[in-house]
């Protein structure tokens, strides 16, 4: 995978994201001088929009991806969550931003995000929503023999495939099983204007004249799409104070 080309063409969508979930975050942190940790830091996009608001330290197990967030001054730690976390080591946010649906024992994940979040922290998972727009047209499309889309949905064939789907019910019934309460759902643009020619040329690889067809049908969708389900959700969650 051609990871210059994949960091065009989501930056633009991301970095406006995140900065609307760092946010969130804000909103609901109640300590003075908050500690972050961003779990699959990637790009370190996310780091560099909350750390104005927070003491943000990262994850990455792409040495590379991460090194070189790492080589722009940004705290990231190479290696998997919880390995490369002290036992000790407590947080006031933990953030999963397109990461949690990769994780094959995503119970394990969240215990860890208990046992390292102060009482009163709070998880953010950032994630594709099987409610959104494009997942069920996808669906129906496969259900009629076209599976492309929905495997791209599912990222399949690519190094870290999707291995979950959400959507905000089942979702907020598996985290709340681990001690943890609701804070806030929302959902996020899954397109954007800026940004959106570098990820048509990423996605397929069309002639000019159908990738410029392609930009101005999507471009005039934009929207109408927003009368829809997005599919992207952000779900926010409070650790439980010990009784």
């Amino acid at each position: 995978m051609d990871e210059a080309q994949r960091e065009a063409a989501l930056k633009a969508l991301r970095v406006q994201n995140f900065n609307t979930i760092v946010g969130y975050a804000k909103q609901h942190v109640s300590a003075s001088k908050p500690r972050l940790l961003d779990v699959g830091s990637a790009h370190g996009w996310f780091l560099e929009a909350a750390r104005g608001q927070f003491d943000v330290l990262g994850v990455e197990p792409d040495a590379e991806v991460g090194g070189r967030a790492a080589a722009r001054g940004l705290p990231v730690r190479s290696g998997y969550f919880p390995d490369v976390v002290g036992r000790d080591e407590r947080f006031d946010a933990i953030v999963f931003n397109d990461v949690i649906e990769h994780i094959p024992d995503i119970h394990s994940a969240l215990a860890a995000c208990h046992a390292h979040l102060n009482d009163g922290g709070i998880l953010i998972l950032n994630l594709p929503s099987s409610r959104g727009f494009f997942y069920r047209v996808s669906k129906v499309l496969a259900r009629i023999g076209w599976r492309g889309p929905f495997e791209r949905m599912w990222q399949k064939d690519m190094p870290s495939p999707h291995v979950h789907y959400f959507d905000p019910r089942n979702l907020r019934e598996l985290v709340l099983k681990q001690g943890f309460t609701m804070a806030k759902t929302a959902e996020l643009p899954a397109l954007r204007a800026e940004g959106l020619m570098e990820r048509l040329r990423y996605v397929g690889k069309a002639a000019p004249v159908s990738l410029y067809l392609q930009y101005i049908v999507i471009r005039c969708a934009i929207p109408v799409l927003s009368i829809f389900p997005s599919d992207i959700i952000v779900s926010i969650f409070t650790k439980k104070a010990a009784s």
